[in-house]
């Protein structure tokens, strides 16, 4: 079986952690594509009998965004290369994956605040960092700051918002989600207060 190259993560993920990106490919060798975007997924891990294993990210992520998939599927590669058959966002993963980001949390990599709310998130990972709203509300603070970026939690009730192409009305508040009604079909659905807004009119149609 001919030997993977790993493709230059220059770029991609944060310089100082150019290194320990390497290292960790050259101890357990995998195919690694950088994916064009996916709206629904930022990176996965495959693996299939008689093959090396395969890992995907995105390539639109922003650095740290990128470095945390990288790390995150590589998770599921070290717990899968010890023939474990575990639930695959399970304790197993949760401990390989905070055991991978630990060397990664200095404040060259991942500044404050973030660095604080990475620590926490990495108490108990969740499958994806993209469901932790406030993780990522930080991200965007720290990676993409003069985006000015609008949540669904910043909206008054009755505003009509886009998010992923169609458009909803918001509806009242319980803690973290927000009671919305899409406006063409009319179905009722449950919004993240965290979820990234495309689009807003404050008025009603």
């Amino acid at each position: 079986m001919p030997q993977p190259s790993l493709p230059d993560l220059t770029g991609y993920v944060p310089p100082p952690a150019l290194d320990y990106c390497l290292q960790l490919w050259k101890e357990h060798p995998f195919v690694f594509k950088i994916s064009k975007k996916r709206k629904t997924k930022a990176g996965d891990f495959v693996a299939r009998p008689h093959s090396l294993p395969r890992i995907t990210v995105n390539a639109d992520l922003p650095p740290m965004q990128f470095l945390m998939t990288y790390i995150h599927e590589a998770a599921h590669l070290l717990v899968w290369l010890q023939k474990k058959r575990v639930k695959p966002h399970g304790a197993e993963w949760q401990l390989c994956y905070r055991r991978l980001m630990e060397p990664l949390l200095k404040e060259d990599i991942f500044p404050e605040p973030l660095l604080s709310r990475m620590k926490e998130h990495l108490n108990k990972p969740k499958a994806s960092c993209y469901t932790d709203d406030e993780l990522m509300k930080i991200f965007r603070q720290v990676e993409t700051p003069h985006a000015n970026p609008v949540y669904v939690s910043d909206l008054p009730i009755g505003s009509i918002f886009k998010l992923q192409n169609r458009w909803f009305q918001k509806g009242e508040v319980a803690r973290t989600r927000a009671h919305c009604v899409e406006v063409k079909s009319k179905r009722k659905y449950v919004v993240s207060c965290g979820a990234l807004v495309e689009e807003v009119q404050l008025s009603l149609f």
